[in-house]
């Protein structure tokens, strides 16, 4: 598939056009769902999030769109980061963990889709699984080394607060968890 197909239904920044398509390129089975990646001023507790349009969340699954939306800069723990500053390999992982969701949403039904957002609101058990089910997806998609190395960034950012990082420890996939992903995914490819 050439660049222009598989770019063909997604809005992109220019900022971030080359991390988005390596992203992409490792979610094949997206090609056809319309994502518009954007900037917005004010995302809580996170740098990125991905959602259906709000619009579409009872179309049929298969012509649902969806936004993954970032922030241009995250203040964690009174650290500003700016996108451009986060290292490329950083960016593309975290790109993917979204993508990741986008995954997962398409087999979920609209009501389905409400029950998820209503419980990611209220349950940390829930996030945690769900924030799981994300990293999952990324690194069954190949994307185990930029995943790996947006932990790396985060739990080993001397400046963020052990407050930060034991809830990022809590709700999301330790790094060795994903190594042993990984490594199970590398001995089915053996196989």
């Amino acid at each position: 598939m050439n660049d222009t197909n598989f770019l063909k239904n997604k809005v992109i920044p220019e900022s971030i056009l080359k991390e988005v398509t390596i992203a992409l390129s490792h979610y094949p089975e997206l090609a056809d769902t319309p994502i518009e990646f954007k900037f917005k001023t004010n995302i809580k507790k996170s740098f990125m999030q991905a959602q259906p349009r709000f619009m579409d969340v009872f179309k049929n699954k298969k012509k649902r769109a969806y936004f993954v939306m970032m922030s241009e800069s995250v203040t964690i723990e009174g650290e500003v980061f700016t996108v451009a500053e986060v290292p490329t390999d950083v960016l593309i992982g975290w790109i993917g963990h979204e993508l990741g969701h986008i995954m997962d949403y398409r087999e979920r039904s609209g009501f389905n889709m409400i029950v998820f957002g209503v419980r990611y609101l209220f349950s940390n058990g829930f996030i945690k699984e769900a924030e799981r089910t994300a990293d999952t997806f990324a690194v069954n998609h190949g994307m185990g080394n930029y995943i790996l190395a947006t932990k790396d960034f985060i739990l080993n950012h001397s400046s963020l607060s052990d407050n930060y990082k034991n809830r990022i420890k809590s709700l999301y996939m330790s790094p060795e968890e994903i190594m042993v992903l990984v490594d199970e995914l590398n001995k089915i490819e053996v196989n």
